[in-house]
Parts: structure tokens; sequence; C-alpha cells
């Protein structure tokens, strides 16, 4: 069984259209618990996941995602993990599509992605998402990973406030643990539009590049701080 893992901060925007999503697009079988992971929203959305149906957990977690989702893992009852963003939606029978994998022996893995924005460079960037590069991979992508991989690895490197997802990713491909199931999950581009579609593509490519040439996770989140936050 599956055990959902949604670490949010002021989601109040998305986290109860996602909810009633989880719910329509699969099935209750699969599915162990849905867990949200707060960490110390200031908005409406912890009010909001109160609001939602039974078999949702709420946790409190100091901010952080890698710290929020091991936090949600240690805590999840499913043997398999499924770590999602609050403003991406995945496919329908998505848990099925997972369980296929897992039981074909993918023990990892991902969806392809594509963004709510037609833009030519954000539906390129998507279609570039089914192939099984590494440089393709992010966390909008969403995660899934069976407990006792997550466990073995370690779970996430909580010394990371941002990356923290390609630093797992970085490890399962190292195990050659990972595959992109060619269906789409749809997720927000409010901060390419926030920031410029290029601008912040600059960025993230800046952040790839550094962490490529070693350096450090306090390096990298003093870069994020100063251009993206």
């Amino acid at each position: 069984m599956i055990s959902i893992v949604i670490p949010v901060l002021n989601e109040a925007e998305n986290i109860g259209k996602l909810l009633s999503h989880l719910i329509a697009n699969s099935t209750s079988e699969n599915i162990s618990e849905i867990i949200v992971v707060d960490g110390e929203s200031s908005d409406d959305t912890i009010n909001i996941v109160k609001c939602q149906v039974k078999h949702i957990q709420l946790l409190n977690s100091p901010k952080g995602r890698a710290k929020q989702m091991n936090l949600g893992a240690k805590q999840a009852a499913g043997n398999i993990l499924y770590f999602l963003h609050a403003d991406s939606f995945p496919p329908k029978n998505f848990d099925q599509l997972i369980i296929n994998e897992v039981e074909k022996g993918n023990l990892a893995g991902c969806f392809k992605m594509k963004f709510n924005n037609n833009h030519w460079w954000l539906r390129l960037a998507s279609w570039l998402t089914h192939f099984s590069w590494r440089a393709c991979r992010g966390g909008d992508q969403s995660q899934f990973i069976t407990k006792g991989l997550f466990n073995k690895i370690g779970g996430y490197d909580e010394s990371y406030t941002i990356y923290e997802d390609n630093i797992l990713i970085n490890e399962l491909f190292k195990r050659k643990q990972f595959v992109v199931i060619q269906e789409w999950i749809t997720t927000s581009a409010r901060l390419y539009e926030r920031k410029g579609i290029w601008k912040l593509q600059y960025h993230f490519w800046t952040i790839y590049v550094k962490r490529w040439f070693g350096a450090s996770a306090d390096e990298i989140y003093a870069y994020y701080k100063k251009y993206i936050a």
C-alpha cells in the first residue's frame, strides 16, 4: 500500500484541491494514508486540511521540506512512500501505476511532468521529462520509493534546505533504481510566472551547476535565498 506524504508551507491555495484530486483519482484499497506535514504555515492551510475527509493525517514539523518529508515517512504505514508537492497533481490511477512499477522490480521513480502554462520553453522542458536523464529530474515530478529503499538510503538529507529532492535522486541513480512512468503529472508554473521564466531558469541552472562542482548545502541555500526566495 502507498503512503502519500505532502510537505506544506502556506499552501491554502492548493492543498484542498490536491487532497480532493488524490481521493478522486485513486483507489482507497491502494492508499494506506495521506500524510500532510505542515512546516509552520501562517495562512489557512491547517484549517483547510482539518476540514478534509478522514484518513488524512496532519503533522506539525519545523520548516524545511527534508525534515517534513522524513517525519511523514517515519509515521507512514505503507510499504511504498509517495512524496508529492502541494501544487503538483498526479494522473488518474496514479496509485496503481506506481504499484505496477514496484511489482516489476522498479523500486523508485517519478512521473513525466507538464506545467499548467503553455509558454514554449515550459512545454519543451515538460517534454524532456519523459527521458530517463538525471538532468531532467526534480521534486515537482513527485517521487515514489519503497520504504525499505528509502530507509536504506537514510531518507532525505536534512542539511539541505532546498535541493533535497535532487540529493535523494542522485542516490537512486547511483543504484540504478529510477524509472519514469510515462503518464503526466501537472504542476504549477506559479514561480516561473512570478519571477520570470528566463530569470528563474537561469538561477535553477546555476544551482545545478554549483552543486555539480561541489557547492555545500549552505552555499546553495544562500544563492537560492538571494535570487529566488
